[in-house]
C-alpha cells in the first residue's frame, strides 16, 4: 500500500498547508461540519448530582428499615428537605438527589407500605446516581477544533451554551465533466453517446465530503472549450474537479492544459497512486483534480484521494471505516505494476466478495459495493480465503 500511502500523504499535507477560512454559524448549520476552535464547557456537566432511575432517594445505611417518604422530586424541580435517618424522597430519572441521599433505589425494588412510608426489597452496588461533574467540569476542554460536528455534537455544545460555533468554511469545488461521447442527462443519447453522470456523481460526493459542488457541465474535448471552463472554475473555487481526458491520448487535453495554464503538477497519476489515474496540480491557491472519466475509477479515486483532501483543507483528519473479513475467491489481474483496489461487498457471515464491474456502466455494479479492498504492487492477485481490510467508501 506503499505507493498509495505516499500519495494521500502528498494530497493532505498539501490540504493542510492551504486551510480555508472560517465562521460562525447557528448549531443546526454546524452540522457535519468541520470545528474550527477548542470547545470549554461553561458548567459543571451535569451541573447537580441526579438520578439516573425513577426510584427512592435515600441513605444506604438506612436500607434495612422502613423508610418514610418525605417529598416527592421531579426533574427540573431542586430537592427542600435534608433527609434525615430513616427518610427518603422519591425521585423521577433526571431529577436532583436530595442531599444526604448517598443511593437512589429503583422503584420496582421497593415496597409501598403506606402513600408515605416504603420498605426496600433490594439495592444492589449501583448507587443510580451521576455525580455532580461526572462528563466534564467547568472550565474543561469537551471538544477539539479539527472535529467533525456530528448530531451528538450538538446536542453538547448545546449543553455547553455554545450556539454559535466556529467551524471551517465548506470548501468550493467546481465540477467539469470532459468526453465529447457525452450528453446532457435530459437528452435521449445518440450512437455511440452517453448520458453525463460523472458531473452529478462527482457533485454527490462532494457533498458527502462536507464541501459545495458548482457544476460547470459537461465540455467536448476541444482543447479551447476545455481551457475556457477550467480558467473559470479556479477562478470561483477552492478546487476543480475534471474527469476525462487525463490519459495521453490524442484527444486527451486535460494534463497539458493544466500545465500550459501555469498548474504545478504535484501528482501525476502514471506512477504515484492508487493504479486508477489521478492528476493533482496547484495554480495561485486554487488545487486542481484530474480524474478518469470511468465512473469506477472516478468515483474510487475520489474516495482515496479527493475526499480527504476536501477533508483536510477543512481541518479535519478523514478517517475510513475499515473491517476485516475472508476473501470469498481468488482474486487474479493481468497487471501486477500498480497498487489497485477492487470494490467488494460483505455478506452476512463475513465474507469477502469481489465486486464485477466492466467499462462505463460498471457503476452500476458499484450501487452494490460496501468498500474496496488493496491488492498490492507486485502482486498478481488474491487467494481465496485470505483475510482482507474492506476500506469504507
Amino acid at each position: 500500500m506503499r505507493e498509495s500511502q505516499d500519495a494521500l500523504k502528498i494530497v493532505t499535507d498539501l490540504a493542510s498547508a492551504h486551510r480555508v477560512g472560517t465562521e460562525r454559524v447557528g448549531l443546526l448549520e454546524a452540522f457535519h461540519r468541520v470545528l474550527a476552535e477548542d470547545i470549554v464547557s461553561d458548567i459543571d456537566l451535569p451541573p447537580f448530582r441526579q438520578s439516573t432511575r425513577d426510584g427512592f432517594a435515600c441513605r444506604r445505611a438506612d436500607l434495612s428499615n422502613d423508610l418514610e417518604v418525605v417529598e416527592a422530586i421531579t426533574a427540573g424541580i431542586p430537592p427542600q428537605k435534608l433527609l434525615g435517618r430513616n427518610e427518603c424522597a422519591k425521585v423521577m430519572t433526571g431529577a436532583a438527589i436530595p442531599q444526604g441521599a448517598d443511593c437512589v433505589v429503583m422503584i420496582e425494588h421497593a415496597e409501598h407500605l403506606s402513600p408515605a412510608r416504603i420498605r426496600c426489597d433490594a439495592n444492589g452496588p449501583e448507587d443510580n446516581i451521576c455525580p455532580e461533574g461526572a462528563y466534564a467540569a467547568a472550565g474543561e476542554t469537551i471538544l477539539h477544533a479539527g472535529e467533525m460536528i456530528e448530531a451528538q455534537h450538538v446536542a453538547l455544545l448545546a449543553s455547553v451554551g455554545c450556539s454559535r460555533p466556529l467551524v471551517s468554511r465548506r470548501p468550493t469545488v467546481g465540477v467539469i465533466a470532459t468526453g465529447s461521447e457525452l450528453v446532457e442527462v435530459g437528452r435521449q443519447p445518440g450512437p455511440c453517446q452517453i448520458r453525463n453522470s460523472n458531473s452529478f456523481q462527482l457533485s454527490a460526493l462532494v457533498l458527502g465530503a462536507s464541501a459545495v459542488p458548482r457544476n460547470y457541465g459537461l465540455v467536448a474535448d476541444d482543447r479551447e472549450a476545455i481551457e475556457t471552463v477550467l480558467r473559470k472554475a479556479m477562478a470561483e473555487n477552492d478546487v476543480v474537479v475534471l474527469s476525462g481526458g487525463i490519459a495521453k491520448g490524442d484527444h486527451d487535453f486535460v494534463r497539458g492544459i493544466l500545465e500550459e495554464n501555469l498548474v504545478d503538477l504535484i501528482l501525476d497519476g502514471t506512477g504515484a497512486n492508487s493504479g486508477r489515474p489521478v492528476l493533482l496540480g496547484v495554480s495561485d491557491g486554487t488545487f486542481c483534480f484530474g480524474l478518469s472519466g470511468n465512473p469506477v475509477s472516478n468515483f474510487i479515486m475520489f474516495a482515496l484521494m479527493v475526499k480527504p483532501f476536501l477533508y483536510a483543507l477543512a481541518g479535519h483528519r478523514f478517517r475510513p471505516a475499515l473491517s476485516r473479513g475472508e476473501l470469498a475467491e481468488t482474486v487474479r489481474r493481468r497487471k501486477a505494476n500498480k497498487d489497485f483496489w477492487l470494490p467488494v461487498t460483505v455478506a452476512e457471515d463475513g465474507q469477502i466478495h469481489p465486486v464485477e464491474h466492466r467499462g462505463p456502466m460498471g457503476i452500476h455494479a458499484m450501487c452494490k459495493a460496501d468498500g474496496v479492498i488493496h491488492v498490492p504492487a507486485g502482486r498478481a492477485g488474491l487467494t481465496k480465503g485470505a483475510t482482507v481490510v474492506v476500506r469504507g467508501i
